[in-house]
């Protein structure tokens, strides 16, 4: 299972800020993530940029139990 943190909006729409889902991939990660979240996380979530272990990564990159998958809203400000 790799570990999850989640940033801003997706965070308050999780209600949590880290956890750990299943997944090989950042894409099974996401879907994990959707499904334990829900339909307002999902909808959030598909804005944000997805970082693994401090780098910026796609839905097909490899993650391990060892791997951090960071979701990134997008940030706004004047």
């Amino acid at each position: 299972m790799a570990k999850i943190r989640l940033f801003a909006s997706v965070r308050v729409a999780a209600g949590v800020g880290s956890d750990t889902v299943p997944g090989t991939t950042v894409g099974e990660v996401l879907d994990a993530a959707n499904e334990r979240y829900g339909a307002e996380f999902a909808g959030v979530v598909q804005t944000c940029r997805v970082w693994v272990n401090g780098e910026p990564a796609e839905l097909g990159d490899a993650v391990t139990d060892a791997d951090e998958v960071a979701f990134l809203p997008p940030v706004s400000g004047g």
